[in-house]
């Protein structure tokens, strides 16, 4: 699966704010922390005033840095979002939400998506009782995830969640002492966190 294997920090201070595409952007270290202006070699400069297309192009970027999403992958939840009844922005959220690796981070079984794509490829999942390894698997309501039941896995993610930033959304139920997470309800936009612009990027692909 094509992924961006790049300087990760460097995407974070391109957009002015931690993206969260690996661990160490909830932590200290993190390159955003100490050097809070776009990358390049002459240091802090004034940001030109951007074009329309380039607000657009942006939006774009930003959410598939998030998401962890190439080009290709990126299209193709848009075509699909389009396709479905409602608010194309909508759509096109809630198909990236409901993605394995994304559910996993949301319920706290990862640091990052990242860690969790990681995860999930390793076979440390079941998705209704199925022993699954691929990360972009669209979950849907009533579906239960569960870790494999082995002593030192059940150990590391007891850390991982303690070490865990942010709340669950209302859309996920964790249940902690079995390891087991729950869908109980379609994503809400609203409930997401990031500050995501769906209406700048749906007129990108409008143009």
């Amino acid at each position: 699966m094509a992924r961006y294997l790049g300087p990760k920090c460097k995407k974070c201070r391109r957009e002015g704010e931690k993206l969260g595409i690996r661990a160490r952007c909830n932590s200290p270290k993190c390159g955003y922390v100490k050097r809070r202006y776009g990358p390049g070699q002459h240091g802090p400069k004034r940001s030109p005033k951007m074009s329309e297309y380039g607000l657009q192009l942006r939006a774009k970027q930003k959410m598939k840095l998030i998401y962890g999403l190439m080009e290709r992958q990126f299209s193709r939840y848009m075509d699909k979002a389009d396709r479905q009844t409602g608010a194309t922005g909508d759509n096109l959220l809630k198909l990236l939400e409901r993605r394995l690796d994304n559910v996993l981070y949301r319920a706290g079984y990862g640091k990052s998506r990242n860690m969790a794509r990681q995860l999930i490829s390793h076979r440390h999942f079941y998705v209704n009782s199925v022993r699954v390894k691929t990360p972009s698997i669209q979950v849907e309501v009533g579906d239960e995830i569960a870790i494999r039941d082995n002593e030192k896995a059940v150990k590391f993610f007891e850390q991982v969640l303690k070490e865990r930033v942010g709340d669950t959304p209302s859309w996920i139920e964790v249940d902690e002492k079995n390891n087991k997470i729950k869908i109980v309800a379609e994503p809400v936009p609203t409930d997401l966190g990031e500050n995501l612009n769906t209406q700048l990027i749906v007129e990108f692909y409008s143009r």
